[in-house]
């Protein structure tokens, strides 16, 4: 079976990259696409292509309102092709099907925003004590802004940056995760379609050290975006020293769900499972921690666990399944681990913790709930990204 094959899109055109990797199908753990392996020179020629359209060019002399027209059909062009990203999305991150169409659906939402707000980022007029003086103030383009954005809601997390730089008229080299990059390489169909100027928007992918190394530290670099973890996040401030670019960083958490005596048990527990077991876990507002009052904390977890052995685990392709797999081998072996230290340490196992049974091939992992005395257990100090749920009491 022949493989699928993406590329690059750089300066309004698609390339192939001298180098590519394999994209694995976190459901079966098979090899199902060849996907493009940018190199500095790739990202050297995507970071120039954008600093052109940027200072030269069709871009420049457009007002606000052509920014914002473009951005409202590519909008259009979201919602009308939600089925092929989903699909793309899950093939090449193990997302559920019906989060993925569910969330290109509202993201299209997104760029409507901001293609309404393109003609309306107005600068203001100050009275000063000098009658000969006028002073205001204008809003401008910063430049080139470098995008990266993890795998697990790319789509999502892509037009929270491209679209506000876009509607400002920046330009913008996008990496895509090297993990399940396929939804964003197809996205620049889309860009393509809308009729964005060459250069405008590029959006490539590759590993850290050849790409967003080069990337980060690039001089023509203006402003970065991220959002991933902090290894990753203190290397890209100390790359861009080389070209003093502003710098915003999300960098994922470990969030908290307090359930107080007086909690309707069944409305929490529905939203704790929600909360931690949709994407498989794998989300930086994942309510990973859950802190009970102890008047309640053994009803509470007989209705957890029950919930937990219910969810339907599957092929992510079906509409019926509940929880996919996690996105790489790498992180499955992670989270099991984390698990494996936690116990030790004096965690109790309430339920998962293992590979489910009959799901030999993929990275699946059962939905997990530890109780745990302390809370400096690894398992409540860490941000896993995975089906794991850390519970605590408190008087």
């Amino acid at each position: 079976m022949a493989l699928e094959t993406f590329q690059h899109y750089i300066d309004g055109s698609f390339s192939d990259a001298k180098e590519t990797f394999d994209s694995i199908d976190p459901a079966t753990g098979n090899v199902w696409a060849k996907m493009p392996k940018a190199t500095e020179s790739d990202v050297d020629r995507a970071v120039t292509a954008a600093h052109i359209a940027f200072t030269s060019g069709v871009w420049p002399t457009l007002n606000a309102s052509a920014r914002g027209k473009l951005l409202y059909k590519l909008a259009d062009l979201m919602a009308a092709n939600a089925d092929a990203l989903a699909e793309l999305e899950t093939r090449d991150t193990g997302k559920i099907r019906r989060e993925t169409r569910a969330v290109i659906m509202y993201i299209s939402e997104y760029y409507r925003y901001f293609a309404g707000l393109a003609d309306k980022l107005q600068g203001a007029h100050f009275d000063v004590d000098k009658p000969d003086m006028e002073t205001y103030t204008r809003r401008e383009p910063i430049g080139v802004v470098a995008a990266i954005v993890p795998w697990n809601s790319q789509m999502f997390l892509s037009a929270v940056k491209l679209a506000p730089a876009l509607a400002a008229g920046c330009t913008v080299v996008l990496k895509a995760s090297e993990d399940g990059p396929a939804p964003l390489l197809h996205f620049a169909k889309l860009i393509d379609e809308a009729g964005f100027p060459p250069g405008v928007v590029n959006i490539i992918t590759g590993m850290g050290d050849s790409c967003g190394k080069a990337l980060t530290s690039h001089p023509l670099i203006a402003r970065i975006a991220f959002t991933g973890g902090p290894t990753t996040a203190r290397r890209i401030v100390e790359n861009s020293a080389n070209n003093l670019a502003a710098v915003s960083l999300e960098l994922g958490g470990k969030s908290p769900v307090l359930v107080f005596e007086d909690a309707d048990l069944e409305s929490a527990a529905n939203a704790i499972v929600s909360g931690i077991f949709a994407a498989t876990g794998q989300s930086c507002v994942a309510g990973s921690r859950l802190l009970v009052h102890e008047n309640v904390h053994a009803e509470l977890l007989e209705i957890l666990i029950a919930k937990a052995k219910r969810i339907k685990i599957g092929d992510p392709q079906d509409l019926e399944t509940e929880m996919g797999p996690l996105a790489t081998q790498r992180q499955q072996t992670h989270v099991q681990d984390v698990v494996d230290r936690s116990v030790s340490a004096g965690a109790k196992l309430l339920t998962g913790g293992k590979i489910p049974d009959g799901f030999t091939n993929g990275f699946y992992d059962e939905p997990t709930i530890l109780d745990c005395a302390e809370p400096v257990i690894a398992c409540v100090q860490e941000e896993i990204f995975g089906p794991v749920l850390s519970v605590l009491k408190f008087k």
